[in-house]
């Protein structure tokens, strides 16, 4: 039983680990712009960082050891400080965003102040479009006569059955490919999907739970299945972003428009159990990487660690984690866009993404660590191929951004 609740609990987190703010906002912001047009790079996310966390959990189950104390030795303390750099940046830039999703997401359910955000406005704005749209249609056939009311929802946009929602995913190149604006946005939902706190969280609690050799079917099926599940999950995002906001065109500039599907399908009820969702999500998301500012600084320099530890028996590790939220909450308190820092975190991901996970394929094939279990053949040609897609992304990143203005 209580193997089964540690699989439960691990798919769970995954899930959780995978659908935070970054996910929620950029799957958004494609599925209301290009469809389902970029699937494809969700599916490509999810195998990813399949193969990148089941090499993490595997190195932490064999060795005993979290990740950045190997690195720190496995690479040297000058190649593993410059890894250590890069990927507490990028984790402290997604804690910020997650802080602003929860702040958003309470904004959006119970707020009433100049700054709130109003998703009924934003449904209101979609019903007075159709309207507008209906009559401009009324009135150019007024000219021709009687209009049956079968006719008038005529000149409406229909909104994309499934059947077109599969044929934009299996043919991807006719929803803007040849836009660079595309391609910015391929490169930030494949951040979001490999964002590498997820990485971190994992394998530091594998340590914590003290997961041996026994331990690797566990591991792998928290991999293999809650990852999965939390792209679907993605993917759905992105899909109902199509059929409420592609065909209106409408653009996604903040939080109260992600749940604009929702509310429109289902109503204030729909609604609430959205941004209770999206308040888990984010809320939960905020705790991982929190945490994983902590592993990150704590395991590198030696220093006690641990969630089940009190703050006396592990000083260090709980005043890092205290600071990150500070400095998170403290840009948020300066009035930038929480949106916007969501964007630029998952985009500074995508460049921090060869840092993060080239040291996790150099341990995982060496012997003096994993034993028998080193990489296979199968294994490393994937984390290879995999490792040449996160350069060009990391590589491509920076430009996409500055000709594309962000994507507008």
């Amino acid at each position: 039983m209580k193997k089964l609740f540690a699989v439960a609990l691990g798919i769970l987190t995954a899930i959780g680990g995978f659908v935070d703010i970054g996910d929620l906002v950029t799957n958004t912001v494609v599925g209301a712009r290009y469809g389902m047009g970029l699937a494809w790079v969700v599916v490509a996310g999810i195998i990813g960082i399949c193969i990148y966390a089941d090499m993490a959990g595997r190195v932490a189950a064999v060795s005993g050891r979290a990740t950045f104390e190997i690195i720190r030795e496995r690479l040297g303390p000058r190649t593993g400080l410059a890894n250590l750099s890069a990927s507490f940046l990028i984790n402290l830039l997604t804690l910020t965003a997650e802080v602003g999703g929860i702040a958003l997401a309470m904004q959006t359910g119970v707020g009433s102040g100049p700054r709130s955000v109003d998703p009924g406005g934003h449904v209101r704005a979609v019903d007075r479009r159709l309207a507008r749209q209906v009559l401009d249609h009324g009135e150019r056939r007024r000219h021709d006569g009687a209009v049956p009311g079968g006719l008038l929802g005529r000149g409406l946009p229909a909104r994309p059955g499934l059947g077109q929602l599969a044929d934009q995913a299996a043919r991807p190149w006719t929803s803007g490919a040849g836009d660079l604006s595309y391609w910015y946005y391929a490169v930030a939902l494949f951040g979001a999907a490999m964002t590498p706190y997820e990485v971190f969280f994992f394998s530091s609690g594998a340590v914590e739970e003290g997961w041996t050799k026994k331990d690797l079917g566990t591991e792998r099926i928290n991999v293999f299945i809650g990852f999965p599940l939390g792209g679907m999950v993605s993917l759905s995002i992105a899909a109902c972003a199509a059929i409420v906001l592609l065909p209106h065109s409408i653009d996604v500039t903040s939080l109260s428009q992600v749940v604009l599907p929702v509310a429109q399908a289902g109503g204030q009820l729909a609604l609430a159990f959205a941004i209770v969702g999206i308040l888990a999500a984010t809320f939960g998301a905020a705790l991982e990487t929190t945490l994983s500012s902590g592993y990150t600084l704590a395991q590198f320099f030696g220093w006690s660690w641990g969630k089940f530890r009190r703050p006396r028996q592990a000083a260090r590790f709980h005043l890092s984690m205290i600071i990150s939220l500070l400095i998170g909450g403290g840009v948020l308190a300066t009035g930038v866009d929480p949106v916007m820092v969501t964007e630029v975190s998952v985009v500074f991901s995508a460049i921090a993404l060869p840092l993060t996970y080239f040291p996790i394929l150099v341990v995982a094939n060496d012997p003096d660590y994993m034993g028998s279990e080193v990489n296979g053949r199968v294994r490393n040609a994937l984390a290879v191929i995999f490792l040449v897609i996160i350069l060009v992304a990391a590589i491509a990143a920076i430009p996409l951004m500055i000709a594309t203005g962000m994507g507008s």
